[in-house]
């Protein structure tokens, strides 16, 4: 059955189109265009053009630069997941010879290899890549700015370098691993290296006056897994369906979730912004975005998504400079799920009843903190602050009758239940925190003991 709720309403699509149409007249771009995904669909397309009658649509190519990037970290993923690499070896591990072969893959996913930025002049992304024909070439003779593994420093030779470690290991070009690997099971046949019609042409418009000039249009080379990419708003609204969700035949949800993670502390400044593994992150009207911008000689581009709102933007524009591709996506984003919040899944039991598990539930204490717990699905459970805030996070079940933290504070650490001899439960350990089901209750493994004579009132 078709839902009432597919299309948008029309009030939203009238601030959505108000706001590309704003973009576009205020960026004085030659044309602009932007779509929105909503839970795996392809909801609103929107355009505007300064040629009557030319305005692009979904199928339009544009040229979208360093989103190139999430392309290529899917790839690397790929390999680990394979067992083909750790993102902790060092690159000279499988890929010798680069003078940099220190560095990790993880830290070149990252930007935080120390790094330089771009490569040697001239400027890689309006010169051929035939300029560069080699990884030396690449990198220069002063390619490290910063020690290694400190901060976040993008680097654009470091995606040249992940690029040359995919075809290291397997066997074929960027190009075609690319296409056999994500763009091909996605569906996105309207994602290609080179311009293939009906595509934008880039343009620089004068600072100062309404006037244009063409750019050109260049094969990177070496460069090219750092922003050569074409795209449509269309193939990106499917890959911001795939970076909300995962799809087993490219890279596992929990992968996904992996790269969406922050890698590096930001930069002093920078609070609301960082970087996972492949994939910029930003909070902004109080939501957190993933995804990535781009800009190439001629076209500018950006993709967010809204993981926890179920939406997502495009925004595509053929201009050097002028429109902010990244804000209007935000914006597209946030009008949306302001305008037409997700409708909660409805209220279910759990399949089954583990009465195990149900008498854990309720209140514990950690000292005098109180906690409650909670039954999750598939086993899992959640233990929460009482009094909000605190620490709290979701555990997921282990095979061993373990749980393994998600978030926050307790990401990765373990919770277990220890019991007496008799087989009742005498409390929790969480890192080895103890949680009691009384205040420092008497008789359990409370760290330093509990006062003999208890709890008392004022003593005078």
């Amino acid at each position: 059955m078709t839902s009432p709720f597919e299309d948008l309403l029309p009030a939203t699509q009238r601030a959505l189109l108000y706001r590309v149409a704003v973009a576009q007249a205020e960026g004085r771009a030659p044309s602009f265009v932007a779509a929105v995904e909503r839970e795996g669909q392809l909801v609103w397309v929107g355009s505007r053009s300064s040629v009557d009658g030319h305005e692009p649509d979904a199928d339009t190519q544009y040229r979208i630069g360093s989103i190139t990037k999430t392309f290529t970290a899917v790839l690397v993923l790929r390999l680990r997941d394979e067992g083909l690499l750790d993102l902790n070896d060092p690159l000279e591990k499988h890929l010798p010879g680069t003078g940099v072969g220190d560095v990790t893959i993880a830290q070149l996913l990252g930007h935080s290899a120390g790094l330089s930025a771009e490569t040697p002049a001239p400027w890689w992304e309006r010169t051929p890549g035939s300029l560069r024909p080699g990884l030396a070439d690449v990198l220069g003779d002063q390619s490290r700015m910063h020690p290694v593994g400190r901060r976040h420093h993008y680097s654009n030779p470091g995606y040249a370098l992940l690029g040359s470690l995919i075809e290291a290991l397997r066997g074929a070009s960027w190009e075609n691993v690319l296409r056999r690997e994500i763009l091909e099971p996605l569906a996105m046949h309207r994602t290609t290296t080179q311009p293939r019609a009906p595509h934008a042409g880039g343009w620089a418009v004068h600072p100062w006056a309404d006037v244009m000039l063409p750019e050109p249009s260049e094969d990177l080379g070496l460069m090219a897994p750092a922003g050569q990419l074409w795209s449509t708003a269309a193939d990106l609204c499917r890959f911001a369906a795939f970076l909300a969700e995962g799809d087993d035949r490219v890279l596992s949800a929990v992968s996904v979730r992996e790269m969406r993670t922050p890698s590096v502390p930001p930069e002093a400044g920078e609070w609301d912004s960082g970087y996972g593994l492949g994939l910029q992150i930003v909070r902004k009207d109080g939501r957190t975005l993933v995804g990535h911008t781009g800009s190439l000689p001629g076209f500018v581009a950006a993709l967010w998504v809204s993981v926890d709102d179920g939406v997502a933007a495009v925004a595509l524009s053929n201009v050097t400079s002028g429109p902010l591709t990244g804000t209007v996506a935000a914006d597209l984003v946030r009008i949306v799920a302001e305008a037409e919040p997700r409708i909660p899944e409805p209220w279910r039991p759990l399949p089954e009843v583990d009465h195990e598990l149900l008498e854990l539930t309720g209140p514990w204490y950690w000292g005098t903190y109180s906690f409650g717990l909670r039954l999750l699905a598939d086993r899992g459970v959640e233990l929460q602050s009482m009094r909000g805030g605190g620490r709290g996070s979701r555990f997921s079940a282990e095979a061993d009758g373990t749980w393994t933290g998600l978030e926050g504070y307790y990401a990765g650490e373990t919770l277990r239940v220890v019991r007496r001899e008799n087989g009742s439960v005498s409390h929790l350990d969480l890192g080895s925190f103890v949680f009691t089901r009384e205040p420092y209750e008497p008789g359990t493994a409370v760290p330093g003991g509990v006062d003999k004579e208890g709890w008392r009132g004022l003593q005078v």
